[in-house]
């Protein structure tokens, strides 16, 4: 087996992946001096990626056995002191005071001007190539001193339009760091892989990355021999410069309007150590209001920062925030219309190649910016919920590109809800959920892969005519607690297990036409034999088919027919 390690570098975060062969599983690297949230169980906090961030360290710190690490012969074979605080040390130092040894960011100038400088160090000038090597030395360690192990393979996911100078920069930073294999890997077939899309045939996949910093869309063509390859083939791309940075600067501007404060923080000084306290306030608070009513904006300046009338209103206090202002302040600043014109763009370029919305097999979502309200929904609306695959946002890159790099991911299409019928209980009235189509079943099935007889319920104690079911799917945490987004009918977001978790979410898929055959003769309230005899199966599309015969008269009422499609 193949080492396993996968690295998706991002722009504001960075997962690192590594195989677990007892569990057959990819797992995100907990290295918990650097990463989000040491320990977190709260999925949405990310808490095992990493933060993009670097700070480095003067090249005279850290004595003899430092300065030895530094030299090409030993940064390649030993880990011998501290170059730099990564992750989250390096944000914290920020928030207090941002030095000139810290960068935030670097990836986007190594994959356009990697000799850009992001950061000094006295009169030393470091460039995108110079952080990036210090950031990945630095994870690197830390590694090693989780695991015992240094990675010497590694698989990196590239996003498609990147230039080959950006392979080639993190192949000299990875080679000098000691890597002796580096494999790339298009963040799109990650993405793929990461979600379970089977990739035994030609796919075309819409792929939307909605991160921290730009929302990017592309259609792509998924062979089985590219993907053996790392690769795949662009259709058609779209982008805009829009991302959760963006939307967090939004809300600050709101909350210091409805506050009386105008921040500048190019001014320096305090007005910029506020203005960065009040943008990290601000994200957290748009990300509460996800799932709560409403989060209280609880971080404010002294009163000396403040408008002059507003000193003399004296201080508002705590301002509360909630979900509807969130939707008003996007809609306002032109979210949708710009998620609306990138999805457009990027569907016209598909259409002049003969490709509408119906030949995208697949639309994964990617990015935490994925799970702002109602960006789920212009897609579900677009494709259909069967085809948008949106559960692990974060995590679905960097473990495509470990299972890539374990060499197991599998070819075989499987289901990833469970799939149930509803009843009530006769006597409490009680919804009851029949599992018809558990989750991770491999497709396709036989046509009775569920074969029962029922016995009409005749809910209203009159003779029933019509046979009905509502299909419904039913969100679950996963045992490895990876899959924790969900949506319902509405298009509303909730998380599966975790904290504040809900533990099971059901939608119902066929509400508004269950029928699955009229009974002639009515079945009698009175009459308690079994009088259906009804078999479930899917085909290879992912359709859910019911054969259903009449017991009583002997007549078939649906012979191997679509009901629903699963996901």
């Amino acid at each position: 087996m193949a080492s396993g390690w996968a690295l998706d570098l991002g722009t504001s975060n960075t997962g690192l992946a590594r195989w677990d062969a007892e569990s057959h599983r990819p797992r995100l690297l907990e290295l918990p001096d650097i990463c989000r949230k040491p320990s977190g169980d709260d999925h949405f906090e990310a808490p095992r990626l990493i933060p993009s961030a670097t700070e480095a360290l003067p090249k005279d710190d850290g004595g003899f056995w430092t300065k030895m690490g530094r030299r090409p012969f030993w940064l390649k074979r030993r880990f011998w002191g501290k170059h730099a605080h990564i992750g989250r040390p390096a944000l914290e130092r920020a928030e207090s005071d941002r030095r000139p040894a810290f960068c935030g960011s670097f990836k986007s100038a190594l994959q356009r001007a990697p000799l850009k400088t992001l950061a000094s160090l006295g009169s030393e000038q470091l460039s995108g190539r110079d952080v990036g090597q210090l950031f990945l030395r630095e994870l690197f360690r830390e590694a090693y001193e989780q695991t015992g192990e240094r990675i010497r393979e590694l698989t990196i996911t590239a996003p498609v339009d990147s230039y080959e100078t950006y392979r080639a920069e993190l192949s000299g930073i990875c080679k000098r760091l000691g890597v002796k294999e580096l494999h790339f890997l298009d963040e799109p077939v990650a993405a793929a892989i990461g979600y379970g899309v089977s990739l035994k045939d030609r796919k075309r996949v819409l792929v939307v990355d909605f991160g921290a910093g730009t929302l990017d869309l592309a259609l792509v063509d998924l062979s089985p021999r590219g993907v053996a390859d790392g690769s795949c083939e662009v259709l058609a791309k779209a982008g805009r410069m829009v991302g959760g940075n963006l939307v967090d600067g939004w809300l600050l501007d709101d909350f210091c309007k409805a506050l009386d404060y105008r921040l500048d923080p190019a001014a320096g000084g305090d007005q910029a150590f506020w203005h960065h306290l009040m943008l990290v306030e601000a994200r957290r608070v748009k990300e509460a209001v996800f799932f709560n009513p409403a989060e209280t904006f609880s971080v404010t300046p002294p009163e000396e920062l403040a408008l002059f009338e507003a000193r003399l209103r004296g201080s508002p206090g705590a301002l509360r925030f909630d979900r509807d202002r969130l939707l008003k302040i996007l809609q306002e600043r032109g979210l949708y219309y710009a998620l609306g014109g990138c999805l457009d763009d990027c569907m016209e370029q598909a259409d002049a190649l003969g490709i509408g919305a119906e030949g995208v097999d697949e639309v994964l979502m990617v990015g935490g910016s994925t799970l702002l309200p109602d960006v789920y929904l212009q897609f579900e609306e677009r494709f259909g919920r069967d085809r948008v695959r949106a559960w692990q946002p974060f995590e679905a890159v960097a473990y495509g590109a470990c299972a890539f790099a374990a060499d197991t991911f599998s070819q075989s299409d499987f289901i990833v809800h469970d799939y149930a019928f509803l009843t009530y209980d006769p006597n409490t009235h009680d919804p009851e959920y029949t599992v018809i189509v558990p989750k991770g079943t491999r497709i396709p099935t036989k046509v009775d892969f569920w074969k029962r007889r029922l016995v009409p319920t005749c809910s209203l104690g009159e003779p029933e005519r019509i046979f009905k079911l509502v299909v419904c799917e039913l969100g679950r945490p996963d045992e490895g607690g990876d899959r924790q987004f969900a949506w319902d009918e509405g298009g509303k977001l909730h998380k599966l297990g975790g904290k504040g978790g809900t533990e099971i979410l059901v939608v119902s898929l066929n509400e508004s036409n269950p029928t699955l055959g009229t009974l002639d003769p009515p079945h009698s309230p009175r009459d308690r034999n079994a009088r259906l005899e009804i078999a479930f199966g899917v085909n290879a599309d992912r359709w859910l088919t019911a054969h259903v015969q009449d017991l009583k008269t002997g007549k078939v009422l649906m012979a191997d027919e679509a009901v629903v499609r699963l996901l």
